[in-house]
């Protein structure tokens, strides 16, 4: 045990905390880079909305099967291994892309960031939360910055080269933090596992899993899969069951219940958060034209907001506990969003402060209160935890949003029709298509092009109404996330309040964390 305490009491390696920081604006350079020219590949490649919701969609999820593969095996394959392995599908995806033709290669170098992205988050989560057991909540909100951070690097790179750049050019910025972490990482030494350093066994970190969490995650994975390989619904179930089933008889727990409601609180968080940030761009294009900006802007605007608060997680943390800060940024999202899907003029970049100041906590906090809450389960409460976010925003959020969209423009324009006595609908929309939310009818990029002018700014402006109360949709999840993180504060009022544990100090050991627990 005092070798335990020791390790503990070790200083910290400031150098590889900035490693693991550069690693994280990696995977947000590649988010930026795609998000600001999805617009650019619907185009060139004649993208419905629907299949430019999918590349953006595919961004997101892989990143949940490398960080819950990974996560399984970390602590025998190594942190360094893990991270050559990200590396490589850094430069990967972007040679890919580089070489795409159409929406296949697309989808495919999108595919294979998302892994890299995954594997970075495998490693850096417990990583942190490792070096800093004190303040994971903390720390973790400081390592999270970095992801804002690349958005504002990226996305101004991008910006600043213009529409009149070639994408592929724009792409191939991500190999630049890429290569920076790369060199970072030489010779660094990664901590033991908070975990493993207390003697917690494998078998009682998976126990913390248990078949509710891995009918959760394996579900998710397994579902997503079979969308892309045609599976039927009836197999989906069948492997997920399948799997699960043997996790269960290995593992024979249901689970930390407080893990699988974090677990079904990531999805509507990730669609608030990630899944509005894919579209963000494209969605208040239009509106932004109005006052002169390119729509990329707002999404810079509001993660410089990002950056500001998360490094300003320490003060703030010591004042509220981590579920009531989580309580008030929901309501502040709701409220931005809504607000963003009805502003104009100046008050839109009201209302992306408004949007910013909600979403700025979420995901660095979530993982804390799981760090916190949860550390006999290692790196894998916590990384599934980051896996079912992003698996819920790749496959719901941004999917969702160019589904609503599309299904949106289809009935303004049959409605535009039937009081003007035109045909826009029956010329410029294409045959019916599908997705896993349903049927839909999209505009046909080509035709609405060689379009007249009349025709042309009509259906636009059909089209921007879509793109902006789209919005409105998504207010709807930070407001379910109010709810649960108000029961949640309830319930651990009625237990003295919460805590966060340590395992430094004995498996069962409870330290109070900063701020009360707010009512």
């Amino acid at each position: 045990m005092s070798a335990v305490k020791t390790n503990a009491k070790e200083e910290p390696n400031k150098l590889l905390f900035w490693a693991c920081f550069v690693a994280i604006v990696t995977t947000s350079f590649g988010f930026i880079l795609r998000a600001m020219t999805l617009p650019q590949w619907s185009a060139d490649f004649n993208l419905t909305n629907t299949q430019t919701g999918e590349i953006a969609g595919v961004g997101l999820w892989p990143f949940a099967i490398s960080i819950v593969l990974f996560s399984l095996i970390i602590d025998k394959v190594g942190y360094k291994n893990s991270m050559i392995f990200a590396f490589i599908c850094h430069v990967l995806s972007a040679v890919v892309t580089w070489f795409a033709d159409g929406y296949t290669m697309l989808y495919i170098g999108t595919f294979i960031m998302a892994l890299g992205n995954g594997t970075v988050e495998a490693v850096t989560n417990p990583a942190v939360a490792s070096m800093f057991p004190r303040e994971k909540t903390k720390w973790l909100n400081f390592l999270h910055a970095g992801w804002p951070t690349g958005l504002i690097l990226g996305g101004v790179m991008a910006l600043l080269m213009g529409p009149e750049t070639n994408w592929k050019i724009k792409i191939l910025l991500v190999l630049l933090p890429a290569v920076l972490y790369g060199i970072l990482m030489l010779g660094r030494k990664f901590p033991v596992n908070e975990r493993v350093r207390a003697g917690v066994s494998y078998l009682e970190m998976l126990k913390e899993v248990g078949i509710g969490g891995a009918l959760i995650i394996v579900g998710l994975i397994i579902f997503q899969i079979g969308s892309v390989f045609g599976w039927t619904t009836t197999v989906n179930v069948v492997v997920t069951l399948v799997i699960v089933a043997l996790f269960g008889a290995y593992v024979r727990s249901f689970g930390q219940p407080l893990f699988i409601i974090m677990l079904l609180i990531m999805l509507p968080l990730a669609v608030t958060e990630l899944g509005t940030d894919s579209w963000v761009s494209d969605l208040m294009a239009p509106a932004m034209e109005k006052i002169g900006l390119q729509g990329g802007w707002i999404l810079i605007y509001t993660s410089a907001i990002m950056v500001i608060l998360r490094f300003s997680a320490g003060s703030i943390v010591h004042r509220i506990s981590p579920l009531g800060l989580l309580a008030v940024c929901s309501s502040i999202a709701a409220v931005g969003l809504y607000f963003l899907s009805t502003a104009d003029g100046i008050m839109i970049l009201v209302a992306a402060t408004i949007f910013g100041l909600g979403k700025s906590f979420f995901w660095p906090t979530m993982l804390g209160v799981v760090a916190e809450r949860l550390p006999k389960g290692g790196a894998l409460t916590l990384n599934i935890t980051g896996g079912v976010g992003m698996i819920g925003a790749g496959v719901i959020g941004t999917v969702i949003l160019g589904f609503v969209q599309d299904k949106s423009i289809d009935n303004n324009l049959r409605a535009y029709d039937q009081k003007n006595n035109s045909a826009l609908h029956s010329t410029y929309v294409t045959e019916s298509k599908s997705s896993m939310f349903g049927d839909y009818q999209a505009i046909n990029a080509e035709k609405l092009a060689g379009a007249p002018e009349n025709d042309k700014a009509q259906v636009n402006t059909v089209q921007a109404e879509a793109k902006k109360g789209a919005l409105k949709t998504v207010a709807l999840f930070p407001i379910g996330m109010l709810v649960c993180y108000l029961l949640l504060i309830m319930y651990f009022k009625s237990k003295g309040g919460y805590k966060a544990v340590s395992l430094d100090d004995g498996p069962e050991n409870e330290v109070p964390t900063r701020g009360p627990t707010p009512a």
